[in-house]
């Protein structure tokens, strides 16, 4: 009988070579990956796409065994992180609490606000609340950490125990550490978006797509968060691989910038069409003040003018989302303006044109009203780069 208790603990029942040791841990820690981009996150945080339910148990099942991670919490934690992004009440952000502090201490931020009732009442809406939800995985939470730890040493003998380890660090390091730490503090950034968000690689079979960040942010209800040719997001693989058995079905993806013939007026659809590739048309902006930011250095220079050298400064910041100018470039943004009357129109007009999607209080009409002057404005204007805007606004496809 001891013998027998030793060789089980040695070899386990499935009596697994290292090899094959490492390889089944890669594997259940990919199934989780996949279970918190595909199911937590875009199935149930942002309803990006439907489940089929056998899918969906299976996911909240594993969930359940691999993190003791409660769907409800989660989903709630997470819209409550885009809807207060960066902000005071952002529940992980680094710009709030440091990035060494969500890196070391990311799953320790998400506890934290797990306790505050008031986040999970508000934002978790539409989550599960069945009777298995409601009498084991959120009564017994730990019930599957056990549960997992059990089936490792069944599996693979005392060296389970390891396995068990790298899967429950897997989520609190790659998920909670990298995407909410570095995912806000460094890489490169498709979308300028008013929050900090990046998109960071090469994690993308690690974190299942999740580092692709900057992309999600910008876009947070598309099911597919890679956005240029050359980032691959595993997710969506998955996603569409499940599509093509009836296993799911896309709700929604980031638009795809396209152009048409202009339209002679502005309408409904030109205003629908503006929103959905508003990135797109600051990604235009930035590119012409940058340029502007050149040319008028350049022409001050010539005329030596100490202006030039602010705005060959300003070059570097001015493109930029208004909301991420630091306090020193906001108090130089006058000087700036004033050395340049191009320059001015430009940010300002960029500005009222950003109004036009952030003014939820209008009425669709006004706000037709107010691309439809814009766009006039604009195009009366001295400014090619202005013109050539409103040109393409005007021949945006119907979202």
């Amino acid at each position: 009988m001891i013998d027998f208790v030793l060789r089980f603990l040695d070899e386990g029942l499935l009596n697994a070579s290292a090899w094959q040791i490492v390889v089944c841990t890669l594997v259940f820690t990919h199934i989780t990956i996949a279970g918190v981009t595909i199911y937590l996150h875009r199935h149930q945080a942002h309803r990006a796409l439907d489940l089929h339910p056998s899918v969906s148990h299976f996911f909240r099942f594993w969930l359940w065994l691999s993190t003791g991670m409660i769907t409800r919490e989660w989903a709630a934690i997470h819209r409550k992180h885009h809807a207060k992004c960066e902000g005071p009440e952002d529940p992980h952000s680094p710009v709030r609490f440091g990035l060494r502090k969500v890196l070391l201490e990311g799953a320790e931020l998400y506890r934290a606000e797990a306790l505050n009732r008031e986040t999970i009442e508000k934002y978790s809406h539409g989550t599960p609340d069945d009777w298995i939800e409601r009498n084991l995985y959120s009564r017994f939470p730990s019930g599957g950490i056990l549960l997992m730890l059990a089936i490792n040493v069944a599996l693979f003998g005392i060296v389970g125990i390891s396995v068990f380890g790298i899967q429950m660090m897997w989520i609190p390091v790659l998920a909670a550490g990298v995407i909410n730490g570095l995912g806000h503090a460094r890489g490169y950034r498709n979308f300028d978006c008013p929050d900090a968000s990046t998109n960071i690689l090469p994690w993308g079979i690690l974190i299942g797509g999740e580092e692709l960040h900057n992309n999600h942010h910008a876009f947070p209800t598309s099911a597919r968060l890679s956005n240029k040719w050359y980032e691959f997001d595993i997710g969506w693989l998955y996603i569409r691989l499940m599509s093509l058995v009836g296993l799911a079905r896309v709700k929604k993806v980031a638009p795809t910038p396209k152009l048409t013939d202009a339209r002679t007026r502005i309408d409904l659809d030109a205003l629908q069409a503006l929103i959905a590739h508003r990135y797109d048309v600051m990604q235009q902006f930035a590119r012409s003040l940058r340029k502007a930011c050149a040319e008028e250095s350049a022409r001050l220079s010539r005329l030596s003018r100490p202006e030039g050298q602010l705005l060959k400064a300003a070059r570097h910041w001015l493109p930029l989302d208004a909301g991420r100018w630091s306090r020193d470039q906001q108090a130089a943004l006058p000087e700036v303006l004033a050395a340049s009357e191009r320059l001015s129109m430009l940010v300002e007009m960029r500005r009222e044109l950003g109004e036009i999607w952030e003014r939820s209080n209008r009425s669709r009409e006004q706000l037709v009203s107010m691309l439809q002057q814009w766009c006039q404005r604009a195009e009366s204007s001295d400014i090619p780069a202005l013109r050539s805007m409103s040109l393409r606004i005007r021949s945006y496809a119907a979202a």
